[in-house]
């Protein structure tokens, strides 16, 4: 009679979450939320353009969609499109202010590289 020993389980690390947001976007987020966009929720997703082959796409939606992650951070919720989750993951999103723009920015551990202007990335 032979007795085999199970294996204990591996663990698994935690994955980063989906995405992230600086209180610079939370707050710049609440205040579109609360004014021009309420009622909507913000969409991030990926496109395929630009000199290094995907930009971030960011739009207004009435609820969210089948296809879409739902992200809450900070007391806000943003929707996140599945097709660019993989892309996205562990992203942190900033509001930055400088002299002649302001905007939404990206911190993804994800890029491999940006185009010269710095509206493309690719991975």
């Amino acid at each position: 009679m032979s007795t085999t020993t199970a294996a204990p389980p591996r663990k698994t690390r935690a994955l980063p979450p989906l995405m992230t947001l600086t209180d610079a976007a939370a707050t710049r987020l609440r205040a579109l939320y609360e004014k021009g966009e309420q009622g909507k929720l913000l969409r991030i997703g990926v496109a395929t353009k630009g000199c290094s082959g995907m930009s971030y796409d960011m739009s207004w939606a009435e609820a969210p969609a089948p296809t879409d992650e739902v992200v809450n951070d900070r007391g806000l919720t943003v929707l996140v499109d599945r097709k660019a989750s993989l892309f996205l993951i562990g992203t942190v999103m900033d509001y930055e202010t400088k002299a002649l723009t302001s905007g939404f920015t990206f911190t993804n551990p994800n890029e491999k590289g940006r185009c010269g202007c710095g509206e493309s990335f690719h991975v």
